[in-house]
């Protein structure tokens, strides 16, 4: 299961990499023209820095979510493991693998937001 969990993330990012939304966090639309002179100003830099705010904190979000979600999987396949060892341990590490992502989203939350708020 955690090779799918991976696989899944690396097939997201790469979607999310090509994905109109990705391309359209660039400057100014004159930029777009060829020979055009394109200058940065203060509107593109929070336009920008506010979509990619507003996208990595959504993908945080769902991340935690399924985290959550993960927890409580475990938790039922524990209950309704009737003392079977390997069952068991399949949901105890459900639980752990969990929480440790659980613990991972909410330090890469952290970490963006005070990323966002220091160079704003």
């Amino acid at each position: 299961m955690k090779y799918y969990i991976v696989l899944g993330a690396i097939v997201f990012m790469g979607l999310f990499a090509s994905s109109p939304i990705a391309g359209a966090l660039t400057l100014s639309p004159a930029c777009k023209d060829i020979g055009a002179e394109c200058a940065v100003t203060e509107e593109d830099r929070f336009t920008n820095a506010t979509a990619t705010k507003n996208i990595i904190n959504t993908i945080i979000y769902v991340a935690g979510a399924l985290s959550v979600i993960l927890i409580i999987v475990g938790g039922i396949r524990y209950v309704i493991s009737q003392g079977d060892a390997k069952q068991i341990e399949s949901a105890k590490n459900t639980i752990l693998y969990s929480v440790i992502g659980l613990i991972v989203t909410l330090l890469a939350y952290a970490i963006v937001q005070f990323v966002v708020n220091t160079f704003k």
